[in-house]
């Protein structure tokens, strides 16, 4: 169970998931987008209508997330029992409500009817593997796989294994989650709640107090969290931070310059809130109004986009190499192109049609439609597209040759709007041994209209040498097949023109 398997990227292609709510449909929707089939059961009456709702949230999430080829989507089935979702499964994620006798009973279900080499994760935000594990028959296949909310974008997930966990359950399940798109990190030990959720308790606790005691209204809360150390721990964390803020001495001098204040009384981490119904009506009451009328499917889909524009903006950063989750999704987008293979031979009986997009929030501008450099991005895409069908791929580009851009023409004739799809079209006008001429349009919307257009000249270089070159005779012998063919079609009237000048005038 090494080898990635045709259509999917992670080393299995079937997945049960029981229990479809908001985490076990997050699982079902992360899977099915890996190109992973996935049956389900769930006996809550609105079980498809729930997942349906995630799926379409979650596909959403993605156009806006990343433009790299995603397999197909896995095949999504809905069963009547346990057994009959989990009787071919090769990885079985289990999400019902987090009650261990519910959690016991179900897994004692799967354990019987799952094959013997099933990965079985529990969703478990506290309860221990190993008491998961009492009464199974095959205990060693059994750990914690807990994630976060929403499992299609967050890409952790803590592995805590139990007492009778094998270390090759372990690996396998480490596999899988990083051949998805998720960070799969290894607990040492297993404790109540493992690492991510004790922290988030002890901010949970004395944000309570904090309500309680009317020191602030849970907006105000928020907003402290979302405006300052949320933003730090997006992409640093804890401790990274901290030593940030020891400054050159770094955090032996943090520790010993704020390590005193654990001992000043700041905190009721030790005495637990009464969570009685006037703090429960207050707080709710708080919470609606905070809302703004906005229903829990426009909050998520608020909160995916605000997701997708923090992980983009941390893709292109460390000089372009990534940092963080956006790494994370640089190194998975890496693998989904990889895996993408070659492209199919092209249509050159007109314009190439080789990159669509969706216009993420992170394209948008202040005035509300897509941001000029975001054109020149999709038409970089769109000559990246045309580089490798024409054999400048990876391997070709570390080999020391490429072609770079010397020249560019953009022309911006219209607006492009959030979620609006792109489709850009490339036209080869001239190629020689050094040279390539290409010229891109750039429609949006379902009508297709215009946007956009962009005129490039590309040089052929030899990277190590720093000087241009011929470029390599098979990538020539391509690239005039599609010349020889888009000679005759029609040139466009804006191909050559100068700033400021106006299109010809339509003869009579």
């Amino acid at each position: 169970m090494t080898a990635t398997l045709p259509g999917g990227l992670a080393p299995i292609s079937r997945a049960a998931c029981i229990g479809g709510g908001v985490i076990g449909g997050g699982w079902i929707a992360r899977f099915l987008l890996a190109g992973i089939d996935v049956k389900v059961f769930d006996p809550h009456p609105d079980a498809q209508r729930i997942v349906a709702e995630v799926l379409a949230n979650a596909e959403r999430a993605y156009g806006l997330l990343t433009g790299a080829p995603l397999p197909k989507r896995g095949r999504l089935t809905f069963c009547v029992s346990v057994a009959e979702a989990v009787a071919d499964a090769q990885w079985v994620q289990e999400s019902v409500p987090e009650r261990l006798d519910l959690k016991r009973r179900v897994l004692a279900e799967i354990d019987a009817a799952a094959p013997a080499d099933a990965l079985l994760g529990s969703s478990t935000s506290g309860l221990k593997p190993t008491d998961l594990q009492a009464g199974l028959t095959h205990p060693g296949r059994l750990f914690v796989a807990h994630p976060y909310n929403p499992v299609y974008l967050l890409p952790l997930v803590e592995i805590v294994g139990g007492a009778s966990t094998t270390s090759d359950t372990v690996a396998r399940a480490k596999a899988v989650l990083d051949a998805i798109g998720m960070k799969g990190v290894v607990i040492a030990r297993e404790i109540e709640a493992f690492v991510g959720d004790r922290l988030l308790e002890a901010l949970w606790r004395e944000a309570l107090w904090l309500i309680k005691d009317d020191i602030c209204d849970v907006e105000t809360l928020d907003d402290v969290i979302r405006y300052s150390f949320g933003l730090r721990w997006a992409q640093m964390g804890l401790f990274q931070t901290y030593r940030i803020a020891g400054g050159e001495a770094g955090m032996r001098h943090f520790l010993a310059q704020f390590g005193p204040c654990l001992a000043w009384p700041w905190t009721k981490l030790t005495d637990v809130v009464d969570l009685d119904d006037a703090l429960v009506e207050k707080i709710g009451a708080q919470s609606d109004a905070q809302a703004a009328g906005l229903s829990i499917r426009e909050l998520e889909r608020i909160r995916d986009e605000n997701l997708v524009g923090i992980v983009q903006a941390l893709k292109a950063g460390q000089g372009g190499e990534g940092w963080g989750a956006g790494k994370l999704l640089k190194e998975f987008e890496q693998r989904l192109w990889a895996q993408a293979g070659a492209a199919p031979a092209p249509d050159t009986s007109a314009p190439l049609a080789l990159v669509e997009a969706r216009v993420s929030p992170a394209w948008i501008d202040y005035n509300g439609h897509m941001t000029e450099h975001r054109y020149l991005q999709v038409f970089g895409d769109a000559t990246d597209a045309l580089l490798r069908l024409i054999g400048v791929d990876l391997a070709y580009v570390e080999g020391g040759h490429s072609y770079y851009t010397v020249e560019t023409h953009l022309r911006h004739l219209d607006e492009a709007k959030l979620g609006e799809v792109l489709v850009c079209t490339t036209q080869i006008l001239g190629t020689d041994e050094k040279r390539l001429h290409v010229f891109h349009r750039l429609y949006a919307g379902p009508e297709r209209r215009e946007i956009a257009t962009g005129e490039h000249m590309l040089l052929h270089v030899d990277s190590k040498a720093g000087r241009a070159a011929p470029a390599a005779v098979q990538v020539r012998a391509t690239v005039s097949v599609i010349a020889a063919a888009h000679a005759g079609l029609e040139r466009p009237v804006a191909a050559g023109r100068a700033i400021g000048q106006q299109a010809p005038a339509p003869t009579a």
